[in-house]
């Protein structure tokens, strides 16, 4: 698919005439009256998500109680559905489960990381990151470097977290005291996207592991972490996979260090035998490694809906048409909405952008407000930036059109400049 070269609505709705994904859309229960700009943040509801939880609830707890951990296969789970997962990130099986948040297991993924540096590599002490990562991904490398320098005896082990910003550059980041290199494959705020393989063989060269957090890429721009040879990937599957609100989250770990795979959350669902009830422990040798506790069966059974679906869709047509409609969102928001002071934050070159769109304005958080309440749901992010997920399986280029007439009016009639529009809410 090709980026549309008239940009008027007629054209637009002739262009989803002929879109190879437009029936996708049917696959989703998006309220009617809604554009719907956030599914970078929540994915819509799968149709057969809430039977899918009915089922579960229903019979297989209400029916077949504690005897479904065998009988409905909720044990295995987080590792079928892992295998399910790393089909849409260039994981193999065995590679991946579902478990946890993203926050416990880019957890995992450093503390495993680490480890493996301290045996091969101890002078490197450095956890490197960049200053407009998620924040929790920059709390998490704190959180890791705190505990490690609290228990080490000497100055000589001091752990740091360092952060790449405007006044530090990847390639000047990257020395010999570097031992892992954590970033987010699509930026959370500006949708700028790194050359996963590029980056990857960088670090490599330096003697640095690498983690990757796919929270705003899985699902939405094609991966290839075994392509790239990366170390770890952690992310989230309520955004572009569309599994629920909250739903658990996985971690994808190259074969090639699983046997090395070490972290101290070492709960009983990662022993070689959970149900010998040994009184120590010992790894399992097997994803199965991954895991820390009891798994959420509800919330991890609807993930397989979303699953489905993205497995179905094409991800070389999801993506053609993710640039396509980011490339018509920006041209009108530039053509319509020009002289009102939104400045474009995302990259323009394709390759150096995911799939939102993010403008700053001063007042970016009331106007998403407004567009809120005139049925254009995108959301805020500080500072002063709106952003808005272009999602291909459930949007169409006519809604784009819709979309920015609405932005266009409530900007010219400043309609967002009213008091209820300027209250913080506890979620942005």
């Amino acid at each position: 698919m090709t980026t549309p070269t008239h940009t008027d609505r007629a054209s637009l709705q002739a262009e989803d005439a002929v879109d190879a994904l437009a029936s996708f859309r049917g696959r989703f229960s998006i309220p009617e009256g809604l554009i719907y700009l956030d599914g970078n943040s929540l994915g819509p509801l799968p149709r057969g998500a809430a039977e899918r939880a009915a089922e579960v609830i229903n019979n297989e707890w209400g029916q077949g109680l504690i005897r479904s951990w065998n009988t409905s296969g909720w044990f295995e789970l987080p590792s079928r559905l892992g295998d399910k997962l790393s089909k849409l990130i260039g994981g193999n099986d065995g590679e991946t489960v579902v478990t946890d948040t993203t926050s416990l297991n880019l957890f995992k993924a450093l503390a495993s990381a680490v480890r493996i540096q301290q045996q091969d590599a101890p002078s490197r002490r450095v956890i490197l990151t960049e200053r407009d990562n998620f924040p929790t991904d920059i709390y998490i490398a704190e959180g890791i470097s705190d505990f490690l320098n609290s228990v080490n005896a000497t100055a000589n082990d001091h752990y740091e977290v360092r952060l790449i910003d405007e006044n530090l550059s990847l390639e000047q980041a990257l020395d010999d005291s570097v031992a892992v290199l954590a970033l987010s494959h699509v930026n959370y705020r500006t949708g700028a996207m790194w050359d996963m393989g590029a980056v990857t063989a960088a670090a490599h060269q330096s003697g640095a592991l690498v983690i990757w957090d796919l929270a705003h890429a899985a699902g939405a721009v094609p991966v290839d972490l075994n392509g790239a040879n990366a170390d770890y990937a952690v992310g989230c599957t309520y955004k572009y996979l569309n599994g629920g609100p909250g739903s658990p989250a996985f971690i994808w770990v190259n074969a090639r260090h699983q046997g090395r795979f070490w972290q101290p959350l070492t709960g009983w669902w990662s022993h070689a035998a959970p149900f010998a009830m040994a009184d120590s422990y010992t790894a399992a040798n097997d994803v199965r490694r991954f895991l820390c506790g009891t798994q959420p069966i509800t919330s991890m059974a609807m993930i397989e809906c979303g699953l489905d679906v993205s497995l179905e869709a094409d991800m070389g047509l999801v993506r053609a048409k993710s640039l396509a409609l980011s490339d018509v969102f920006i041209a009108l928001v530039r053509e319509r909405c020009g002289e009102f002071g939104l400045e474009l934050v995302t990259p323009e070159n394709h390759a150096e952008r995911g799939s939102h769109v993010s403008f700053r304005h001063p007042e970016g958080y009331a106007i998403i407000q407004a567009l809120i309440d005139r049925g254009v749901i995108g959301d805020y992010r500080e500072p002063e930036v709106l952003r808005f997920g272009l999602t291909p399986l459930y949007l169409s280029f006519t809604d784009i059109w819709d979309a920015v007439e609405i932005l266009r009016d409530i900007l010219e009639t400043r309609a967002w400049d009213v008091p209820a529009y300027r209250t913080r809410q506890a979620v942005t």
